[in-house]
């Protein structure tokens, strides 16, 4: 399983979604899209939107879940299916 997230250095909910992430020992990738202009179109690209936290899970067999804001239960059923 692969985590990408892309979020913003003034975000509140990114910032919690990566503490609750560290919290389970999750590994992920995170783009600041406030300063990473090619992550930001990156984002845009996959969701449509500007909203942060977004993220991507990429499971083993090809699945791509794809997750605005930080939905704890989401993240929760998500995870516990890897």
């Amino acid at each position: 399983m692969k985590i990408t997230i892309y979020s913003t250095t003034t975000c509140p909910y990114c910032v919690m979604l990566k503490r609750w992430l560290d919290d389970q020992k999750v590994e992920y990738t995170d783009y600041l899209v406030d300063k990473n202009p090619i992550a930001a179109q990156a984002m845009v690209q996959q969701s449509g939107q500007m909203g942060v936290p977004f993220t991507t899970i990429e499971h083993e067999d090809g699945q791509v879940d794809k997750i605005l804001g930080f939905n704890r239960p989401q993240f929760e059923s998500i995870l516990a299916k890897a």
